[in-house]
């Protein structure tokens, strides 16, 4: 008998990944409203930190102190050093391009669990899928600094995001088998409150409270933290748990599309040729490293 069951746990995944596509553009405008990067991470956690907690268990400690080091980590790796490099990245480069060399994390990924785990062996696919990334990287970085007049620093920054996503990865593989998923995130929220105080305690100048009285500041800031933090996480992990993690991951390749069209219609950011190509370049190499080529011979 037909059902549209498994069809809904699909659009679930579409409608989640075009959601977090448009989230670099929601934070470039609120950074060019005036937020800074460190707050503008603290009130999308604070608000994801708030709803969670009404659906999460109410456990509030680790099973051990190694463990809540772990959520430490997690919450520094995913929390606030990712976002303070993105977000500073967004405030000097294109979205897209953000978006863009964000793909290349899986590929940090796959090299920082080979040389942790050495049972993970790195295949002659996943040389040559990085290899083709980072030359689209090269590509997207350099166009955008010689033509479009765009500092680089921005791109090298999302590689640092990049690799900071990695090491959360790293992390995540040591807790996921002895933790929920929602506590796991409530824990990320939590520590990436927590290791972006001090930082702002540093720069007090980085709050701007008085911002918050505009409609479209106060209007982005609850799609980062409501929608995109905690409606899409939960739709997301519905959607793996019906069709599988290999199955709803490969929606991830829409988010840099998403973003490009997304930023050229809301910020009129300008996408070049030579961008279009390491678009390519980057989205192909992380697929070929991750899924491997997959050719018959007849």
């Amino acid at each position: 008998m037909f059902s549209l069951k498994p069809y809904l746990y699909h659009i679930l995944a579409i409608i989640t990944v075009i959601v977090w596509g448009t989230t670099f553009v929601s934070t470039k405008v609120l950074i060019g409203y005036g937020l800074s990067p460190a707050e503008i991470l603290l009130y999308r956690f604070l608000l994801a930190y708030v709803v969670i907690w009404f659906i999460s268990p109410r456990i509030i400690f680790s099973k051990s102190i190694k463990d809540e080091l772990l959520f430490v980590g997690t919450g520094l790796c995913a929390g606030s050093l990712y976002f303070l490099f993105e977000n500073t990245a967004l405030q000097i480069t294109l979205a897209s391009n953000v978006s863009l060399i964000i793909c290349t994390a899986p590929l940090f990924t796959a090299f920082l669990s080979h040389l942790i785990y050495r049972k993970d062996k790195i295949k002659p696919t996943l040389i040559f899928g990085s290899l083709t990334a980072f030359a689209g990287v090269a590509l997207v970085v350099f166009n955008g600094s010689f033509i479009l007049e765009i500092n680089p620093l921005g791109d090298f920054l999302t590689v640092l995001a990049a690799i900071s996503w990695a090491f959360y990865g790293i992390i995540l593989r040591n807790l996921n088998n002895r933790y929920s998923t929602i506590f796991i995130t409530r824990k990320v929220f939590f520590y990436g409150i927590i290791t972006i105080l001090p930082y702002i305690a540093l720069k007090p100048d980085t709050i701007h409270l008085n911002l918050l009285n505009n409609p479209v500041i106060i209007a982005n800031l609850i799609f980062l933290g409501f929608v995109a933090s905690m409606l899409c996480y939960i739709m997301w992990n519905s959607a793996v748990k019906e069709l599988g993690v290999v199955q709803t991951s490969n929606y991830i390749y829409l988010v840099p599309l998403v973003t490009l069209i997304t930023s050229a219609i809301v910020i009129d950011e300008h996408i070049t040729v030579i961008a279009l190509i390491g678009s390519v370049f980057i989205l192909s190499g992380v697929y070929v490293a991750e899924k491997g080529f997959k050719i018959r011979l007849k």
